[in-house]
């Protein structure tokens, strides 16, 4: 088990009730807008290797999409990876309120309910990727494999790169 010493957040109970291989890593949150990138650079990261989790809506459900934050998420892709037939990003108060988080600190574990999510293909190059702790300046760090594991997470190419 992860010792965690703080965090206090639904998505690290979640990752240690499950007895998941975890690391916390906090930050100094100083209001930029860019969460993602904010993230990725206070922790002296790869930005390709932190990931945020976006909430999209797939034909009449919600979903999580996890992406590297120096790419988009290509909804096209989303939609096809679970079978449907169009994706639309949900409205920020709409995510929130269906993952219980707020944006910028939106984590794909300890959401309000489970929501099906599609890991973005790129993550398996890494040994370890940073996706949010439930609050902003907490990330995670874990393997993808764990992350897929947890959360029945599909895997595909649903990242977009400028």
């Amino acid at each position: 088990m992860a010792m965690v010493k703080s965090g206090g957040t639904p998505a690290v109970d979640a990752l240690v009730r499950a007895d998941a291989d975890f690391s916390l890593h906090e930050y100094n949150h100083d209001g930029d807008a860019n969460f993602g990138v904010e993230a990725a650079t206070k922790l002296g990261l790869p930005p390709d290797q932190v990931f945020k989790t976006l909430v999209a809506t797939v034909d009449t459900s919600a979903h999580l999409a996890v992406v590297p934050v120096s790419a988009t998420l290509d909804l096209k892709a989303l939609a096809s990876a679970v079978g449907g037939k169009r994706a639309v990003m949900a409205p920020v108060v709409d995510a929130e309120r269906i993952t219980g988080y707020v944006a910028g600190g939106i984590s794909p574990f300890g959401t309000k309910r489970r929501l099906p999510t599609v890991l973005d293909a790129s993550a398996t190059g890494f040994d370890r990727i940073y996706v949010s702790g439930g609050k902003r300046g907490l990330d995670v760090g874990l393997a993808p494999s764990v992350l897929v594991e947890l959360l029945g997470a599909t895997v595909a190419a649903v990242a977009r790169w400028s």
